[in-house]
């Protein structure tokens, strides 16, 4: 029996300019992960922002004597396409869903600000008269948007 050939030795500087490298990748993955934090803290202030600024012209028209104008713009299904998959993700689930279960059924991370980022997202739904939110924390269709998953959403 022939013995193992001996692994050649691995020089210095090689495992040195490796481990430089992941020190290097290391902190700049982290900088990115601050900067997609930062960025989904602010997408999530300005999207309800612009809920809020939705529902005051629906309001200030419906009180300047103007129902129907108040109507055609005040469209109650979301815009984005984030809430387009919220939607069907929520269509094909059997039984009301939590914020974290959606995050995966959208391949999203789980982390506190992606999880607290939709969560917003699922809330402006329940304002909005699209979803429901019978119990705390729990999120499905309103019985008015309950139709088909592949439903078209604006």
């Amino acid at each position: 029996m022939n013995p193992a050939p001996i692994p050649a030795p691995i020089p210095a500087p090689i495992l040195e300019a490796i481990t430089a490298r992941e020190a290097t990748a290391g902190l700049a993955a982290d900088q990115l992960r601050e900067q997609i934090s930062a960025l989904s803290q602010q997408l999530s202030v300005l999207e309800s922002e612009l809920a809020d600024l939705a529902t005051t012209r629906t309001t200030l028209l419906r009180l300047g004597g103007h129902p129907d104008d108040g109507a055609q713009n005040a469209d109650t299904r979301p815009p984005n396409p984030t809430y387009q998959q919220i939607l069907a993700v929520l269509g094909t689930a059997e039984y009301p869903l939590r914020a974290k279960d959606i995050c995966l059924a959208l391949g999203i991370a789980t982390t506190a600000n992606h999880t607290e980022s939709l969560r917003a997202k699922l809330k402006r739904l329940v304002t909005r008269g699209v979803l429901t939110e019978d119990r705390p924390g729990l999120f499905d269709l309103a019985p008015s948007t309950a139709g088909p998953a592949d439903a078209t959403v604006a």
